[in-house]
């Protein structure tokens, strides 16, 4: 689903500008949002540790040639200064982490049963699959989707509501907008709150 997603490397336009990154290693600018355990502690950066290493590539090339632009522009900006073998040690570095531990939600025991159902089997009536079948797992082959266990609960909510408003639009065939909109707001915050409960299995660099 994600988004999700969501992945990409964030750090302020002004702060690229303003530090000299010369002798860094290609993700430590990137640790200034998602944190250098991949473990990213604000929802609106996404956890990247342990997410598939071909999905973090899609995002940063995606940013780059500005096929997605839905938060703010400022990921834009950033993978721009990235090289095709940055991007590369970006991914391999966030992809090799240990995976973040699932969230201790707040959310009700019905909005949880209702992301459970949403993830595990989907909405058959509304011709959405189960995200389980691209999110978790090996996948749908062919189909390249973002890990989104243990992810912010906000984001992947944000990710989503984005998708079904047109702002995110990097999902081949349109796949994740039409998804999004068949789903209501509390369906949105129900498989959002459960994603984030569940165990991301370890990531492993290529």
């Amino acid at each position: 689903m994600l988004g999700l997603a969501a992945s990409g490397i964030a750090v302020s336009t002004a702060r690229a500008d303003m530090i000299d990154t010369s002798g860094m290693a290609p993700w430590e600018p990137c640790a200034e949002c998602h944190n250098m355990d991949g473990i990213s502690h604000m929802a609106k950066f996404p956890k990247l540790a342990a997410q598939r290493y071909a999905y973090i590539v899609k995002q940063i090339h995606d940013f780059q040639a500005e096929r997605r632009t839905n938060d703010g522009g400022k990921m834009v900006s950033n993978a721009g200064l990235l090289s095709d073998e940055d991007v590369v040690a970006v991914a391999k570095y966030f992809s090799a982490l240990p995976p973040p531990p699932p969230v201790k939600t707040e959310a009700s025991a019905a909005t949880i049963s209702l992301g459970r159902r949403l993830f595990t089997k989907g909405k058959p009536e509304a011709g959405v699959d189960a995200c389980a079948s691209c999110h978790a797992g090996a996948g749908v082959a062919g189909v390249l989707a973002p890990r989104i266990e243990a992810q912010h609960a906000d984001y992947l909510k944000k990710e989503l509501l984005d998708f079904r408003a047109g702002k995110r639009a990097n999902d081949p065939d349109e796949r994740m907008r039409k998804i999004a909109r068949a789903l209501s707001d509390a369906e949105i915050v129900a498989v959002a709150a459960y994603a984030s409960t569940l165990e991301r299995p370890q990531g492993a660099a290529p």
